[in-house]
This record gives structure tokens, C-alpha cells and sequence, in this order.
């Protein structure tokens, strides 16, 4: 299953491996979160020969660990006969991702595709979602290259330890403390603040081969964002994957919390969102770079372009995969809130950006946010920009005012961008007619749980009312 410079990478994992003490063996799930299994890296040639096994269960459950298919049916509760009874499938490492752990000695990690035991690719795994679209693009002559901006917040970890009256699971969450408060955008002040841990989280990215292009103060109090030069392909999301771990981990360690939720309920919180700077790399280089005379992008640029805007509503559950995310949408607040473009508007959902003149013209859509699965986040971009160059869509004309243009707007909630989802026949053909029911069927599921819970707001506003 492995290329051949894959097979090289594999070699030369093992002729290290001997330096190690242990390796975390993962894939990340339909929420972007990484699953797996530690080994002894004495074990790591077994894993290359012959995979690891996992529960399929894992692909069935949704953001509460609540499984929502029928797993021990004939087919799975997915239509699926290798997933019934809660079968095993393989993780295969992947091991040109192979990377060192700094935080934790001598511990190494390495990123999985899903297959079933007899070798067909698992259709509900993320990563092998995304490369399915990449293939479709270099057949097309193009290579997808992303740049990422992505924002967080971070704060002190409180003394005492949260859930402390049982072992259960979490009640509440982990309590926090703020490093600093009121709006804070590019500070040096308020940077100097989070300088220690933030520091500590460079040069541990830096050992793993990830290296910031920035880390600043962003505008809500603890608020944080880094980003990250393009790359092409996979390399981007894995990269996302493990720098979203890395922080975490990193932070949790040193005494801090770091959440990619977008909008944490704390005082002076700001929705954090997640930019996706892309263009489409051809025999010549960038493909979005005009010709002269051309306008400000090409035309498979415009088409590109076309595309996103005309999947937008469809694309939106993967760019905002939770019930959270939907709060960013709000008018004047360098947030979309509608599907429109322009050229260098941060209110816009598509901002048109770079030089002709220095070959660096791209776009950025500004739709997600931070908690994204980015394998599914980028290849629903994808497939929409795709999408536009295959059935050649004119470009409308740009929102030079994006907050009052007559636009469609972006769904204002999950079950509205589910629905968006399911009625965009065209797109859910491209994402895969499967993938896309199963997808449905969990974010409902989530849904359904959110609507059945009784919220603070609620019993605010009626306790004493009634």
C-alpha cells in the first residue's frame, strides 16, 4: 500500500527506532481528534509489516462518545458488513509523518489511514477523504497548497482539579483562570503575559518540524493565534493535526488550558476562527496568478472562486463542525456572515489576496472555525473549487460592503448547514454520497443531545419568571 518514498521513510524509522522507548500510533477521527494505541518501539516493524488494529466503533460515535449507529447489526449501523459486530479495523501507518514527541522522552508519533482487514480503505476516514480529493486535482494538473491561521484561547489552569466529586464521566470544565483581561489585538504587553508557555510551544513545534510563521496576541482577552507557511496537500492538515495536539498537551503540561472552542462562555471571550489561505499549483506555479491583463486572479482562479461560493451552505457543517461555531457569525465582526467575496475585505466570506507582480495571489475564506476537522474542512474547500472549474461558473461581482451586499447568507445553525448539506446533491456526489449520510447522521445526533439538555440560559430566563 505504501509509495516508494513512503517505503524509504519506513526504513529509515526503523533505523532510528532503536533511540526510542515507545510510539504513539494514531488516527485522527471524524472530529479531528486523535486516536490510538502506544507500543514499545520495539514493536514498530510488526506495525509496519502488518498495521495495528482498532475498534470500529471509534467511526461511530459522536463529540459526547455516544455511539450513534447500531454497531453489533449485520452491516454495522453503516450499510457496511466489514464494521458489523463492532469489528476490528487496521490502522497503517503512514511513516513519512513520523515525528519525535519532545515533551515526553524518548516517544515518537506516527499518523495512520484506516483500512479494513482486507485492505479497502475505510470510506469514513478523514485523511483518506482528503487524499481522495488531492488525487482528483493532480489528475485535474493541480496541486492544492493552504496556508493556516488559526486562533485559540489560553488560560492558567485553576488549583483545584475539576470533576473532583467522582470519576465519571466530566461534569464540568476544567476550571481556568485568566492571564489577562479586556481586547488585546497585537499587544506587547499583553504578549509579554503568555511569552513563557508560548515560547515553550514554539521550540516544540520547531523540534517537530513545524515551524511558526507567527504566534501573536489575537483580539479577545487569552486569545492566541499562530499560523504556519502553505504546504501542499496532506502535509498541511497533518501539520494542523499536531500542532492542535501539541498546543494542548504542551499547555496542559505547564500548567496551562488551551481550547480551540470557538467561543468559550468566559468574560471577554472572542469567537476564534480559522483562515484558510489556498490556491491551486499548476506545470507553471500558481494557477490563480493572472496573465497580463487578466484582472486581479485567472480564470480558473474565478471559477475556483465560483465554486466555493456556490457550496458554500454545503461546505459549511466541515468548516463549522459544532453547535458552538454558528455564534461567529455575526455582522461587522471580522467574521462572515454571509456567502460573498472581495478583494482584500477582512468581512467578506472569501477575501481575494497576494501580487500578481510576486506570483502570490490566493484566496482566503474565512468560513472556519478553530475546532475543524481540517482533512474534511480542506477537502470540502476543495471539492468546491473543483466543482466550479469543471462546470465553469462565472464569478459574481465582488461585495466591496460584505455586511449589507444582497448575499445569501451562511446557515445560522448546525441543523441548518446539515440540511444545506443533504440538499446539495452535487457536492455530497463529490464528498462521497456515503460519507456524507454518515457525517449527517452524527452531527444530528449532536444536535438532537443539544435540544434535549436544559441551558443556563433557560433557566435564567424562566425560574423565576413562571
Amino acid at each position: 500500500m505504501w509509495t516508494e518514498q513512503q517505503q524509504q521513510a519506513a526504513r529509515d524509522v526503523l533505523a532510528r527506532a532503536e533511540e526510542l522507548r515507545s510510539v504513539r500510533v494514531s488516527f485522527v477521527d471524524q472530529h479531528g481528534l486523535l486516536r490510538g494505541k502506544t507500543i514499545p518501539a520495539s514493536g514498530l516493524a510488526a506495525v509496519f509489516s502488518s498495521g495495528m488494529t482498532c475498534v470500529s466503533t471509534l467511526l461511530s460515535k459522536d463529540t459526547s462518545g455516544t455511539t450513534v449507529f447500531k454497531a453489533f447489526n449485520a452491516d454495522g449501523g453503516l450499510g457496511v458488513a466489514a464494521m458489523a459486530g463492532a469489528a476490528d479495523i487496521v490502522m497503517v501507518p503512514d511513516p513519512t509523518t513520523f515525528h519525535s514527541i519532545p515533551w515526553t522522552d524518548g516517544t515518537a508519533r506516527i499518523l495512520c489511514d484506516l483500512r479494513f482487514q482486507n485492505g479497502e480503505q475505510v470510506p469514513f476516514c478523514s485523511r483518506g477523504v482528503f487524499r481522495t480529493v488531492v488525487d482528483r486535482a493532480r489528475a485535474a494538473g493541480f496541486g492544492y497548497q493552504t496556508g493556516i491561521e488559526i486562533e485559540f484561547h489560553l488560560y492558567r489552569r485553576a488549583d483545584h482539579a475539576p470533576n473532583a466529586d467522582g470519576i465519571g464521566k466530566c461534569t464540568y470544565p476544567t476550571p481556568v483562570e485568566p492571564i489577562n483581561q479586556g481586547n488585546q489585538l497585537l499587544s506587547e504587553d499583553r504578549g509579554d503575559e503568555v511569552e513563557p508557555v508560548a515560547q515553550r510551544i514554539s521550540e516544540v513545534l520547531e523540534r517537530m518540524g513545524i515551524q511558526l510563521r507567527s504566534i501573536e496576541v489575537e483580539y479577545g482577552a487569552n486569545q492566541l493565534e499562530v499560523t504556519l507557511d502553505p504546504a501542499e496537500g496532506l502535509r498541511s492538515a497533518d501539520a494542523v493535526v499536531i500542532l492542535r495536539s501539541t498546543i494542548k498537551q504542551v499547555a496542559r503540561r505547564h500548567g496551562y488550558h488551551a481550547t480551540f472552542m470557538c467561543r468559550p462562555k468566559i468574560t471577554d471571550s472572542k469567537s476564534s476562527g480559522w483562515h484558510l489561505h489556498q490556491s491551486l499549483v499548476g506545470d507553471s506555479g500558481n494557477a490563480f496568478v493572472p496573465e497580463d491583463g487578466d484582472g486581479p486572479i485567472s480564470t480558473v482562479g474565478r471559477q475556483f472562486i465560483a465554486g466555493q461560493l456556490a457550496h458554500a451552505k454545503a461546505a459549511c457543517v466541515f468548516a463549522n463542525p459544532t453547535i458552538n461555531g454558528y455564534k461567529r457569525f455575526q455582522p461587522y465582526s471580522m467574521a462572515p456572515d454571509r456567502i460573498a467575496w472581495a478583494r482584500d475585505n477582512r468581512g467578506a466570506m472569501i477575501r481575494l489576496v497576494g501580487s500578481a507582480e510576486e506570483g502570490t495571489t490566493h484566496i482566503e475564506n474565512r468560513v472556519g472555525e478553530s475546532a475543524a476537522n481540517p482533512y474534511l474542512y480542506m477537502a470540502s474547500q476543495l471539492h468546491s473549487g473543483l466543482l466550479g472549474i469543471d462546470a465553469g461558473l462565472p464569478l459574481p461581482a465582488s461585495a466591496d460592503d460584505p455586511y449589507t451586499t444582497e448575499a445569501a447568507r451562511l446557515p445560522v445553525n448546525l441543523r441548518e448547514a446539515v440540511d444545506a448539506l443533504e440538499a446539495d446533491t452535487v457536492f455530497a456526489k463529490a464528498m462521497g454520497v456515503q460519507f456524507v449520510a454518515y457525517y449527517a447522521a452524527i452531527k444530528r445526533a449532536e444536535i438532537a443531545r443539544f435540544e434535549r439538555t436544559v441551558t443556563d440560559w433557560e433557566h435564567h430566563e424562566y425560574f423565576d419568571l413562571y
